[in-house]
Order: C-alpha cells, then structure tokens, then sequence
C-alpha cells in the first residue's frame, strides 16, 4: 500500500518513519516482526479523539454525577462530588499525576454509579450522550471529533497484519459502545479501566469493583500483557500517563497538540512525556504540520480541514 493509504497525513518526517518501521516490521530481515507479535496500542483521548476541553468521557460521567448530587446533596461533601459541585478541576487534574487519594475517590465513585447495570444498560446511557451531548468549541458531538489521520493509521497497520488495540485510563466500556463502528476495533480489543462484573440469574451486571486498577501509567503496559500476552511493537499516545507503554514498545509515536485553530493548543500533562520522547527518539507527531485534515469518521463529515 502506497501513496493513499495514509491520505490525511502530509509527506514529512513523521509519516515516513511509521512507514519505514512498518516496512522492516513486515520485511524479512534483522527487524521484520511475526506476525504474531504484531501487536499496536493507542491511547484513546487526545490520541484517537480530542480531549478537551476535558475528556468526553468526564463529560458523560460528570451529567450523570450531577443528576446523583441533585438527587443526594450529601454528596456534595465527598470527593469528586465535591470537586464536582465546586469546579474544583486540581482535583481532576491530580488524576493525571496518579495521586492514589484522587484515584480511589473516582473509581468508588464509578463504581457505585453503575453498580447493578447491564451491559445493556450502561450501552443505553452512553448513546444517548453520544447522540444528544455537543462538545462546546464545535458544537458537534464527540463522536465527530475523531482524529482522521489516526483512523487511517489503524487501517494501514491492520492491512500489514498488526492486531491494534486501544489502551486508555477511560472506561473500557465506554470506549466499547461505539469502537467497532468508529474506530474498526473489535470490543475485545478495547482496554481500559474496567468495571468488575458478576453473573446474577442468568444476567451479566456490574459490581462496584475495579478490574485490574487505573488503566494508566504503568497499568498500560501490564494490561496490555494481561489481554494479549505480549507488549506491543508500535504504540501510540499524547501524555505523560502513556509513558510506560511508549517505552515498552518498539516505535513509539506521540502527538502534538499544537494546532489552537483546527484543535487545540495545549502541552500540560504531557511536559514529561515529551522529555522522554527527546531521550529515546519517538516519533512526534505535530497536527499543526503533519496532519492535512484533522478531524472526521466519514468523507462526509463537515471537519475536514
């Protein structure tokens, strides 16, 4: 595959290196890579789609906090109801630096919103906020904020026999709802931090566990082991919570959020990973200068440039 398969990604340095790994990767040779250790792994937010001005998924988590607070004002004196009710975003933002007080509040909090679900259930919830719920600098709903370039990056590794997966901090479940038609990726390819599930009369429902921890930092590497036996060859992500999965790959790739009028112009969160990117060599990719066209799950999408 040459010249339209990677259709939105401008003819410069970033583009020919992935080319040029996925060429030795797949060429006999001191670097071709089995087929069975074709393994990829992207982040999801600020990777695969845009993360701001917060994660979408906060955004879904967030409607549905504030419906619990109005609901139980007690709430509003525990943590991250309290952030929550107090736009306290340090708060938040102490998820990115994996402070353990701050990821035990938020994943009791996930778990005690769904507790009892069904699969079923949850999907129901989270369509309805992909279908109702704008992102505000775009007025469009998330799911048309989709990175173009990665779409077709997914594409072009799987037509050179690599299994891609995403791996992100955000629910594995959320992501699952609509990863077969957005992304190509089957849901059994989606990692992320899990609900625990139970089997009740004859019916899958979620608990008020965690699976397995926080799906970032050094969560990402070891779930992806966990799924896939492996780590991967090529990885992909934006952030300091992606660090450990760069490193545990062979090419790393790590995007740019450097474009304030197509995207967004921001480097917070990611001031060490791209430290580490300088160290060991990885693969940055700018979207001010290596991506034609930003956004858009279909040609027909109005976000095309």
């Amino acid at each position: 595959m040459t010249g339209s398969d990677l259709p939105s990604w401008t003819d410069g340095p970033a583009e020919r290196a992935v080319r040029a790994f996925v060429t030795t990767a797949t060429t006999p040779g001191p670097g071709f890579v089995d087929v069975a250790d074709r393994i990829a792994a992207f982040d999801n937010d600020g990777t695969l789609w845009s993360e701001q001005p917060v994660p979408p998924q906060f955004d879904f988590v967030f409607r549905k906090w504030g419906t619990e607070v109005a609901a139980d004002p007690s709430l509003a004196d525990i943590q991250p109801y309290k952030a929550l009710v107090e736009r306290d975003r340090s708060f938040f933002g102490r998820v990115l630096a994996q402070d353990p007080e701050t990821i035990a509040a938020l994943l009791a909090a996930f778990g005690r919103s769904w507790a009892g679900a069904t699969p079923g259930d949850f999907d129901a919830e989270v369509r309805v906020w992909l279908e109702t719920v704008k992102q505000p600098k775009f007025d469009v709903p998330y799911i048309d904020l989709v990175y173009r370039p990665m779409l077709e990056l997914i594409e072009y590794l799987k037509a050179h026999d690599f299994r891609v997966f995403v791996c992100s901090g955000g629910g594995r479940d959320f992501m699952r709802t609509f990863a077969e038609e957005t992304w190509g990726i089957y849901k059994e390819n989606v990692i992320g931090t899990a609900a625990d599930y139970r089997y009740v009369d004859g019916t899958i429902v979620r608990t008020e566990s965690v699976l397995g921890g926080l799906d970032i930092g050094p969560g990402k590497p070891e779930h992806i082991f966990a799924q896939t036996g492996r780590l991967p060859v090529f990885a992909g992500g934006n952030a300091d919570v992606d660090i450990e999965m760069l490193e545990s790959a062979k090419f790393a790739l790590i995007v740019r959020h450097d474009d304030d009028q197509r995207e967004f112009g921001y480097t917070s969160g990611a001031e060490k990973a791209f430290a580490r990117a300088a160290e060991l060599g990885w693969t940055v990719v700018s979207i001010k200068d290596d991506w034609s066209t930003v956004f858009g799950v279909s040609p027909g999408s109005p976000f095309t440039g």
